[in-house]
Formats: structure tokens, C-alpha cells, sequence
């Protein structure tokens, strides 16, 4: 009768393990106690990732627990592998986690004992889990947007999203980064800020369930940020106006320039501070010294804050310089009157002073429109001073003559 018993255990265990070709079958042969209870109507809820399982517990006091088998799909062998170890035998419940998406999957279940021994198993389950959440099905990228790319997509209508996960290649690389999560199913856009001028992006989003699932990529868009204005051309500076450098330039091509803002130094190798600003495509630097020279830059600015590139030479411009000083050829005394001559040395001029000094007094005389000018207004026996100014259209005066000093004798 034992050795009957034994001839019986050894059939049933190759019964439930073998199976035909294709069914899995344990990767350890077990110690079957047909008289521990059995698990039976086993009931099965599957997800993307998980499977939940439901029976009635088994009370029997040589009941320590349940033994779980899952197959491996990744394995073309079919056997199965002990996954879980439940040590109560009042659970009823149990979920396999971490699977893989729309994939066939083969389960038994077991009773055990304390001394390690099973249960004849379960029957075969088969268990397909769901298919993998979609990506948005409808993503866009808005181009042309300064330093910044903003893109937007239709709500998944999924009630478990809980966020969107963008990513973004800026082909400098062939690897995919994470840039931001958008919470919320009902979210619809994100904006890429702090980007590279005229630079090409590509974008793609994963979709985020409460539970941790993640989807595959969307489709892939591309978008580029808005070039800088084009560097502004033909900036010209003035080198003959009193006092004031007028700056002026061709207008942008760009149809969305806001103003122009004029940078300036004294020396070109040294740091050009921002000066001005300007609508118009002409300033007027106004300064209040001859002959002073700046060097000046000028940019353009769209309506959105972005700004051209400076011109790689820098313009010069000064204000006019005084007139070259005159000098004096000859001076003459006559019997009641001193001729004096000179050259004029700068065609800027236009006209001329004298200085006149004698007894401590200053006597000057103007708009002389000649090379010469005889003073008939002497005294014998008095030493006169003078010194000649000549004078531009502007009024700019150059620097003195030498002064020449002559006495008229007395009769």
C-alpha cells in the first residue's frame, strides 16, 4: 500500500509539471503532498504592469503560506519560477508587479507546509497584460520665438495621467534629456526657455500615469528659435560740426526693430559703454569740445528684446576743430596809423579779430574780412600789442597769433 502511494505521487507530480511542449512547467521539481489543500478559483484582474490575483484562503492548519510560479516570456524554455512567497494562510490576495506591457504571462499557485512540502498546483493561468498607454497623439512646436521654443499637444483622455514628460535633442547629441514634467492631464503646452538664438530643437513627450507608468515617445517635432536682428550697416560719423558728432546708419531689413541703441568710447580697444537709444536711424551726439573724437558702435533691437551683433570695426567722429592760428607777416607805423599784415593758414576762415592792448587796456577788433587792417587809431609815444584771431563760418576761433608789439614815436 506505501509503495503504491509513492507510485501514485510520483505520476501525479509528472502529470502537473510536465504538461505538453508548449505549457511551463516549474524550473525546480517540488515535494508534492497531495493532501495539502489545494488552490483553486483563482481569480485574475490584469493592468499595463501589474496582475492581481484573488482566492479563497485555505485555513488548514498545515497550510504556512502560498507559493507563487510566473513564467519568464524572455525565456523560450516554459518553465516556471517561484516569484513570490506569501507567509500567512489567511492572505487571499496578491499582485505581480513590475511586467512587461501586452505580454503573455503563465501562472500557478501552491499551497506549502511548514516542513516545505506543496500542494498539488494550481490550475494553468493565463494572463495577457494590457497594452502600453499611448503617447500624445498630437504635439506641435511654435517657431521662431526669441531664445525660447513653446509646444503643445492634445490631453490624453486617460483618467490615470498624471503629467507629461518632455523631452529634448538639441543635435549636438544623439541622446534624448529630460527637461521638464507637466502635471495634470488637462495641461497643454510648455515653454522652453533660456535657448540658443537661431538654433534648431527637437522635442517629444512620454505620457506619466499616477502608478508610474510611462509611455513610449511621441511623434518628434522640430522647431527653431528666432535669429538676432541682422547687424546694423553703413554707420557713418561726422568729423565737421561744432560741438555735436552726428551719427546716422541704413535702416534695418528687419520689420520688427523697436529702436537702435548707440554704444561709445574714447579709445577703440577699450570697453564700449551702451550711450543711447534711437527710433530714428540718426543721433546727435552733442558735446560741448573742438576737435574731440569718439569711436562708436550701433545695434539693432526687435520688439521682442533681441539684439544684433555690434560691427567688428568701430566708426570714428569728431566735432570740428578750431581754425588753424594765424600769422602775422608784418606790422607798419605810419605817421598816425599801424598796418598790419598776416597769413590766414586755415580756408576754414571767414573772418578775423585783433586784440589790442596798450596803456593796460584791451580794445578788440572785429569782422575783418581782409589779410590786413591798418589801425588809425594810435598816439605817439605809446607801445600797442597785438595778436590776430581768425574765425570759421561756425564762429570757432582758432588760438591767437603771436603777439607783435610796436611803439609809435613821438613827432
Amino acid at each position: 500500500m506505501r509503495l503504491f502511494r509513492l507510485i501514485m505521487l510520483s505520476i501525479v507530480s509528472i502529470l502537473i509539471f510536465s504538461g505538453c511542449q508548449n505549457t511551463p512547467v516549474p524550473s525546480k521539481k517540488p515535494i508534492i503532498d497531495p493532501s495539502l489543500p489545494t488552490v483553486v478559483g483563482l481569480k485574475v484582474l490584469s493592468d499595463i504592469t501589474e496582475v492581481g490575483f484573488e482566492w479563497s484562503p485555505k485555513y488548514d492548519e498545515r497550510v504556512a503560506g502560498y507559493y507563487v510560479y510566473r513564467s519568464n516570456p524572455k525565456e523560450q524554455t516554459g518553465k516556471l519560477h517561484r516569484v513570490a512567497t506569501i507567509k500567512d494562510r489567511y492572505s487571499s490576495h496578491f499582485v505581480d508587479t513590475n511586467l512587461l506591457p501586452q505580454t503573455k504571462y503563465y501562472y500557478r499557485f501552491s499551497t506549502f507546509s511548514k516542513e516545505g512540502r506543496e500542494s498539488v498546483p494550481s490550475e494553468m493561468i493565463t494572463v495577457t497584460t494590457k497594452r502600453m498607454i499611448p503617447s500624445v497623439s498630437y504635439l506641435k512646436a511654435i517657431v521662431g520665438l526669441p531664445n525660447r521654443v513653446k509646444i503643445i499637444w492634445r490631453p490624453l483622455e486617460y483618467p490615470r495621467v498624471s503629467s507629461y514628460i518632455i523631452e529634448r535633442n538639441d543635435l549636438s547629441s544623439v541622446e534624448w534629456k529630460k527637461i521638464a514634467t507637466v502635471k495634470g492631464r488637462l495641461s497643454a503646452e510648455y515653454i522652453d526657455a533660456g535657448l540658443k538664438n537661431n538654433y534648431l530643437y527637437k522635442y517629444r513627450i512620454r505620457v506619466k500615469t499616477f502608478d508610474g507608468i510611462i509611455s513610449k515617445p511621441s511623434q518628434i517635432v522640430e522647431a527653431s528659435t528666432k535669429p538676432l536682428p541682422a547687424i546694423v550697416e553703413n554707420v557713418r560719423a561726422t568729423h565737421d560740426l561744432p560741438k555735436k558728432i552726428v551719427l546716422s546708419w541704413n535702416k534695418s531689413p528687419n520689420p520688427d526693430i523697436s529702436y537702435y541703441k548707440v554704444y561709445r568710447t574714447i579709445n577703440p580697444i577699450l570697453f564700449y559703454s551702451y550711450y543711447a537709444k534711437t527710433k530714428d536711424t540718426k543721433f546727435v551726439d552733442l558735446i560741448n569740445q573742438n576737435g574731440k573724437s569718439y569711436y562708436y558702435k550701433v545695434t539693432a533691437v526687435d520688439k521682442d528684446g533681441l539684439e544684433s551683433l555690434r560691427q567688428s570695426s568701430a566708426i570714428v567722429g569728431s566735432t570740428l576743430a578750431i581754425p588753424n592760428s594765424v600769422s602775422i607777416t608784418s606790422i607798419k607805423q605810419g605817421s598816425n596809423s599801424v598796418m598790419l599784415t598776416w597769413m590766414g593758414n586755415d580756408d576754414r576762415a571767414v573772418s578775423y579779430n585783433i586784440k589790442k592792448e596798450f596803456r593796460g587796456k584791451v580794445q578788440n577788433l572785429t569782422g575783418i574780412k581782409s589779410f590786413s587792417y591798418q589801425d588809425r587809431d594810435v598816439f605817439p609815444g605809446v607801445e600797442y600789442k597785438y595778436s590776430v584771431v581768425a574765425l570759421d563760418k561756425y564762429g570757432l576761433a582758432s588760438k591767437p597769433s603771436e603777439p607783435i608789439v610796436i611803439t609809435i614815436p613821438k613827432e
